[in-house]
This record gives C-alpha cells, structure tokens and sequence, in this order.
C-alpha cells in the first residue's frame, strides 16, 4: 500500500508540470487566435509568445500587497527616504525647464510629477526586468483576475503593433506595469503622450514622454492645479475615529469648528475647500486632511499608503 501511495505521489509529480504546460500552450493558442482576429499581425503574436511559460515568482508577488506586511510608519520610511527626497530636488532642478513647461501645460505642479516617477521606479533606474508580454501572460493564465490581465495583454500587443516600443525592450514591472512611470497598457494606450513629436509614446527612455504621460493621467483624472494634497493635521481627543473616511468630506471651515488643527497647531487655512480626515495606521497614528488631488493620485495607485506618500514626498521636493 504505501509502495503505491509513493508511485502515485511520484506519478503526480511528474504529471503536474506537463499538464500544466498543456494547459497554458492550449490558452496561448487560443489568445493568439484571438489577437489575430483583433487585427494583430501573426508574425508578432507568434515573436512574442516564443518561450513565454508562466513565471511561479509572478504568481507569488501577486498574492503580497505592501499594505498587509507592513504599517504605514514603515511604508512611509522606506518609500519617503531622505536618499529619496534628496534625489528628487536634484531631478526638480536639473529638469527645470521642462517640467515647468509641461506643468504648465497640464495644469499639474512639477513636484508631484517628479514625486510619482521618484515613487515608482526611484527616478527612471528600476522600471522593472520583466517581459511585459511573459508577465501579462502569467497573470491571464493563473485566474485570479484572468480577464482584467488578457485585455491588458491584447493591449500591449497594439502598443507593439503600433510601433512604439521594440519587443525585446518592452520590459516591465511583475504586473505589467511599463516605463519610468510604470503604465499599464491600458493607461498607455489612454493616456500616454508623444511631447516630443518623435511619432513614438516612448515612456520608457524619453523624458519629456515620460513627464507629459505622468501629468497628461494626472489632468484626465482631475487635477487641480491650484490646489495641494493634503496636510498633515492634529486631531482633538473628542474626534470620532468615525469620521475619518474619504467617503465624509467637510468644509476646512467644519473640520476647524470640529477641533482639527495643522499639525504645528496653528488654524487651518482659510479657503473654500472640502477635505477628508484619512488615518493610515488607524485610530492613534498620523492624520491627513486630504483634498480632491489626493483622491486623484489614488486613481493611479488605490492605495492611501501610496497617495499619501506621494503627496508627502512632492512636499519635501518643493522645499
């Protein structure tokens, strides 16, 4: 009996893997019949699927999310560095010009262009190693969110299709996500911007590309040029932990009556904006008082870790 038990494990090991295999090549046969019929030449589809197999490490990365590991005081310490501060006034300057003219253009203040690409790929220098078609492919195939991951996948195919990027250097992050501002397909295909009219939305290597894609999805989404984030704010010991929702927005002036103050103490500013009171670490831990661009940022990344870092780190940039 255990002499079959052992032969049956063995026989599973072995037959796992091959029926693994016939299952992901029966799915990319039916993709690439499918792209073909979008319009996607055959010669591509078949490049780019050539030795494309699920990557196991992908899989794993999709199932980790940085809010469930760590507590916002760390994410903010990793993600908000004084290396990375630093980094970033010395990218506000040196691209100056360039970024004021594209602020300008957009209605978008250059420090949080320069915060979202020091945030994502730490200023243009970790865009990822990952074939976007391979990664893609992995996260269509395994099913926990197939659908959405195949038509990002059919998009890549048009962005190649279209010639923007060479095959072999359409790299990027475990998901998908491209270039120095780390674009899905989709958002690239929406939103990305040829500025310097080379006829290619090259976001991977061209800054002025780059810059004018991370502000073109900052205006599309409703940025608002004359306003800032959010601020850091103090919270008096009767306030219900309740209120701290951005589905509750209130005038400065409410919040003000309710006993929020700046986080120096002094009053809070006298315009006629409407903010939401947000407790990344929960009840005991900093609070924002966070306005209409924070919830902008939040349609890049739905993350308050990431919104309200990047608004932390555009702060510390401007200074």
């Amino acid at each position: 009996m255990k002499l079959l038990l052992v032969v049956g494990l063995l026989i599973l090991v072995f037959v796992s893997p091959v029926l693994g295999e016939v299952k992901f090549e029966k799915w990319v046969q039916a993709f690439k019949s499918e792209a073909i019929e979008k319009g996607i030449s055959s010669s591509l589809v078949e490049q780019a699927f050539e030795g494309v197999a699920p990557i196991p490490r992908i899989i794993d990365l999709d199932r980790k999310q940085p809010e469930g590991r760590m507590t916002f005081g760390e994410y903010r310490k990793k993600i908000v560095s004084q290396i990375r501060i630093q980094r970033g006034r010395e990218m506000l300057a040196q691209h100056r010009d360039l970024l004021q003219e594209i602020g300008q253009h957009y209605g978008v203040q250059p420090r949080f262009i320069v915060a979202l690409w020091g945030i994502e790929t730490n200023y243009g220098k970790n865009t990822g190693g990952y074939s976007v078609v391979n990664a893609l492919a992995t996260l269509a195939f395994d099913g926990r969110r197939s659908q959405y991951f195949r038509t990002e996948l059919m998009n890549a195919f048009k962005i190649l299709q279209d010639r923007h990027i060479p095959l072999e250097a359409m790299k990027g992050s475990w998901a998908g996500a491209m270039g120095q501002c780390q674009f899905m397909p989709s958002s690239f295909l929406r939103l990305a911007v040829d500025y310097d009219g080379d006829g290619r939305k090259d976001i991977w290597k061209t800054q002025a590309d780059v810059f004018a894609s991370a502000a073109n999805y900052l205006s599309q989404s409703g940025w608002r040029g004359n306003q800032t984030w959010g601020r850091r704010v103090q919270l008096p010991g009767s306030f219900n932990s309740k209120d701290a929702s951005l589905k509750i927005k209130k005038s400065l002036t409410t919040w003000q009556k309710l006993g929020v103050r700046r986080n120096d103490g002094r009053n809070l500013p006298l315009v006629d904006m409407r903010g939401s009171v947000v407790l990344p670490d929960g009840k005991g831990g900093p609070a924002f008082l966070v306005y209409e661009n924070f919830r902008v940022i939040m349609k890049w990344n739905r993350s308050t870790y990431f919104a309200t870092s990047v608004g932390l780190l555009a702060d510390a940039i401007g200074k």
